[in-house]
């Protein structure tokens, strides 16, 4: 890991705190819009959705929406740019998508799991990755489930333990691959450290490894391009960047690892406007900025002449802490570069400015 210094290094900036009520486990920015929402549970065992617009160096409720249940995680990756519909995962195992405008009802609702929904992503809506719309929910219960909108009540994918294979619980799921009407992947991180890659085209297990830590949160750096890079975190402050362009027989996907921190990397980001930087929020409270170098040569072939693939080096960019919590949601900006929202569980919602990242 190499660190870059002076003036040109980017700056961490926080432009508004806000102090919340209740227990935020995700926040989100409304796409094309200075708005944001934030998911949580309240004291009282209820959900929560509030809807914020930035003004300037304030926030001001828009919205607020109490719910039977505590809400884990949100998307607005399956829908369009018109509708900007918000689909969440809750406690009881419970899939809904709500239309902001009028969200006493949902528009969509399934019982999609008998415990925790603990991740949720979406592709195909926003104008971002080809294909269908659909969302992808990881569970508690070990099941992995991937759903169409547009069907009612049954996913169209289901990827569940072996008989006789032991249910573990997930925690991460991700979209990618989706850079054509066919192909399609969905990986998805448990907590005895297994990363499993799933071939929504062919039903079937792509890829499988171990990094030894219950897997956090894995992210491709983008979904609607062949498959490039996919970020991996984990319990004990490492994480791992595997090159996704080029798959061994035996050997998998080339990697380099990370230990950034002592305590849990909750989440990983990447800009959208450049995925070769992506952000770490940390358990100590901190964020930490990245940016991935590749080697000279990404593929090379072995002794056998089968071609593998050869990982690249990081960069810290910066870091910063924040809090003396957990910050366990983070998310950047798809319109306006370098903002970012995060929540911790000090209960309280930032809104952060990274600078000078059209110069690195």
């Amino acid at each position: 890991m190499s660190a870059v210094l002076g003036p040109e290094r980017p700056q961490v900036v926080s432009h508004v705190q806000q102090a919340l009520s209740y227990t935020v486990f995700d926040c989100k920015w409304v796409p094309r819009s200075a708005r944001l929402m934030c998911l949580g549970s309240a004291a009282r065992g209820t959900g929560v959705i509030q809807l914020y617009e930035l003004h300037g160096a304030r926030l001001e409720v828009l919205r607020e929406i109490e719910k039977p249940k505590p809400i884990k995680c949100g998307t607005f990756g399956a829908t369009s740019l018109q509708q900007r519909y918000l689909a969440t995962g809750d406690f009881d195992g419970n899939l809904n998508i709500w239309n902001l405008e009028a969200p006493e009802i949902p528009v969509y609702s399934v019982k999609g799991h008998k415990e925790i929904i603990n991740s949720i992503d979406g592709v195909g809506g926003l104008g971002i990755g080809e294909g269908a719309p659909e969302i992808v929910t990881g569970s508690r219960d070990g099941t992995v489930k991937v759903w169409d909108p547009r069907q009612n009540d049954t996913p169209v994918a289901n990827m569940e333990p072996v008989q006789g294979e032991s249910k573990r619980d997930c925690w991460t799921v991700a979209f990618g691959n989706a850079y054509n009407q066919e192909e399609r992947v969905v990986c998805a991180g448990y907590d005895n450290g297994d990363i499993k890659l799933f071939d929504l085209k062919t039903m079937s297990l792509r890829w499988e490894t171990n990094i030894k830590n219950g897997v956090c949160s894995v992210e491709f750096d983008r979904k609607d391009i062949n498959m490039n890079k996919l970020v991996a975190t984990s319990l004990e402050g490492k994480f791992h960047v595997f090159d996704m362009r080029t798959q061994h027989p035996t050997k998998g996907f080339a990697s380099v690892s990370e230990k950034a921190q002592k305590s849990t990397i909750w989440q990983v980001r990447h800009l959208p406007q450049n995925r070769d930087i992506f952000m770490t929020s940390g358990g100590s409270g901190s964020l930490h900025l990245w940016k991935y170098e590749y080697p000279a040569q990404r593929s090379k072939k072995d002794s056998e002449g089968s071609e593998m693939g050869v990982a690249g080096s990081l960069s810290l960019l910066q870091n910063v802490t924040l809090s003396t919590q957990p910050i366990s949601s983070l998310d950047w900006s798809p319109d306006k570069k370098g903002l970012c929202v995060c929540g911790a569980f000090d209960q309280t919602l930032r809104v952060l400015i990274v600078t000078k990242l059209n110069k690195i």
